[in-house]
């Protein structure tokens, strides 16, 4: 399956405020807890390896610059 780049939420802010909900009121190292559970889930979700091989090559890419 091809990793999509494209934008492709129906409700970015609205996504983007629950986002920032969701760490609202934790310390840091809960903050980090819950963005790597939130990753794990949507890792499994999407399931294909080849694929989130691609989307960790860009994340790295992009945090490299």
């Amino acid at each position: 399956m091809p990793l999509n780049t494209a934008p492709n939420l129906a409700r970015p802010d609205d996504f983007y405020e629950a986002l920032i909900e969701m760490h609202r009121d934790l310390d840091e190292a809960r903050s980090q807890a819950a963005n790597a559970r939130l990753i794990l889930l949507l890792a499994n979700h999407i399931g294909d390896h080849e694929t989130l091989l691609d989307a960790l090559r860009l994340a790295r890419e992009a945090a490299a610059t």
